[in-house]
C-alpha cells in the first residue's frame, strides 16, 4: 500500500517553528496497529490518519495518534489536518467538521487574498474538571520547587474539552523557563490513563502575548510539546471559569514552545453565559513543509 502523507509546522507563520504535524491523507485499509507504527515512524507529537466520513454531511472522519497511543481528540492536529485539506483544495468552502472519539470538531479555514493561512476550532465539549493533585507532587514531576506553584485561584486542576490533562499556575516566567519534567515520576504517579500531561502557564505580557505555557507528557511518548490546542482551548477555559464575571467573552494569545526553539502562538477564545463555560475555541496559522508517500507491505 502506498499512502501519501504532508507535514505542516502548526500555529506558526514560519518554517521550523511551532509543532509538526503529519497527515496522512488516504488512511482507507490501514489498521490500527499500523498507524501507531506510522505515528512512532514519524515520531511528532501527533500524527493524523484521514478517513472517509461515517456521516456524508461531515468532512472526514480523522483518527489521531502520539507515539505510544491513540487520542480522542488534540487540538494542533485539527487545526494542522483541516489547514492542509483546505490547502490542497480537498474541501468545498470554509466550513470542516470532523469525526473523532471525542465527538465531531467543527473548524473555520481562514484566507487571506484567497490563500489559506490558518484555520480555528470549537472544542468537541464542553469544559469539564477533575481531581486536583498536590503542589508537592506536580513540583516533583516538573523539576520545580512547591513554592513555585501558585493556588490562590486555583490548586493543580485536571480539566477538559475532549482530552483531560493538569493544569498547574506558575508563580514566574523564571519558573517556567527553569521546569522539566521527570519521566520516572509520571511513570510512578501519572500514567497516561490518569490524564494526558501537565500543561504549566504563567500570566504576563510578553511580546505581545498574555501568557507562556509548557506541556509535559512523557507517558505518551512527548517529553515537551511545542504548542498543545487541547490544553489551550481548556485553559482558556480555564481562565473564563475563574473570573468572578458570569457573563463574559475572554481572548488571549497564548505562547508555547518558546523554551525549546519551536515558538507557537495560539489564538484562543471563551464564551462565558449565566456563570457557566458554554464554548472554548483556539486557532492559529500553519505552513506546509514536506510531502512524500508511505510504502506500507
Amino acid at each position: 500500500m502506498k499512502r501519501r502523507y504532508i507535514t505542516v509546522d502548526v500555529f506558526t507563520d514560519r518554517p521550523f517553528g511551532g509543532n509538526p504535524l503529519a497527515v496522512v491523507l488516504d488512511a482507507k485499509g490501514l489498521s490500527s496497529s499500523q498507524m501507531q507504527s506510522i505515528a512512532a515512524e514519524f515520531n511528532y507529537a501527533e500524527t493524523t490518519f484521514v478517513l472517509a466520513p461515517k456521516d456524508p454531511a461531515h468532512t472526514a472522519n480523522v483518527r489521531i495518534f502520539t507515539p505510544r497511543a491513540e487520542m480522542p481528540f488534540a487540538g494542533h492536529p485539527n487545526i494542522g489536518t483541516a489547514f492542509v485539506l483546505a490547502y490542497e483544495g480537498a474541501v468545498p468552502g470554509d466550513r470542516i467538521v470532523f469525526e473523532e472519539i471525542a465527538g465531531l470538531v467543527s473548524l473555520d479555514v481562514v484566507r487571506e487574498h484567497g490563500d489559506v493561512v490558518a484555520t480555528r476550532l470549537a472544542a468537541p465539549q464542553q469544559l469539564t474538571f477533575g481531581e486536583e493533585i498536590s503542589p508537592e507532587l506536580v513540583a516533583a514531576a516538573c523539576s520545580l520547587d512547591a513554592r513555585d506553584i501558585k493556588t490562590d485561584v486555583h490548586r493543580p486542576i485536571v480539566a477538559s474539552c475532549g482530552a483531560p490533562l493538569l493544569f498547574v499556575e506558575l508563580g514566574s516566567r523564571a519558573a517556567l523557563k527553569s521546569a522539566a519534567p521527570r519521566a520516572d515520576v509520571f511513570a510512578t504517579e501519572f500514567p497516561r490513563e490518569r490524564f494526558v500531561g501537565i500543561h504549566l502557564y504563567v500570566q504576563g505580557k510578553e511580546d505581545g502575548l498574555d501568557l507562556q505555557a509548557r506541556m509535559f507528557a512523557p507517558e505518551h511518548g512527548i517529553p515537551e510539546d511545542p504548542a498543545t490546542g487541547a490544553a489551550n482551548v481548556a485553559l482558556i477555559g480555564v481562565l473564563a471559569h475563574f473570573e468572578k464575571a458570569a457573563d463574559l467573552t475572554l481572548t488571549r494569545r497564548i505562547g508555547q514552545g518558546f523554551d525549546m526553539g519551536r515558538p507557537s502562538i495560539i489564538e484562543a477564545c471563551a464564551e462565558k453565559k449565566a456563570g457557566k463555560v458554554a464554548a472554548t475555541y483556539i486557532g492559529g496559522r500553519c505552513v506546509p513543509m514536506m510531502s512524500g508517500t508511505l510504502d506500507i507491505d
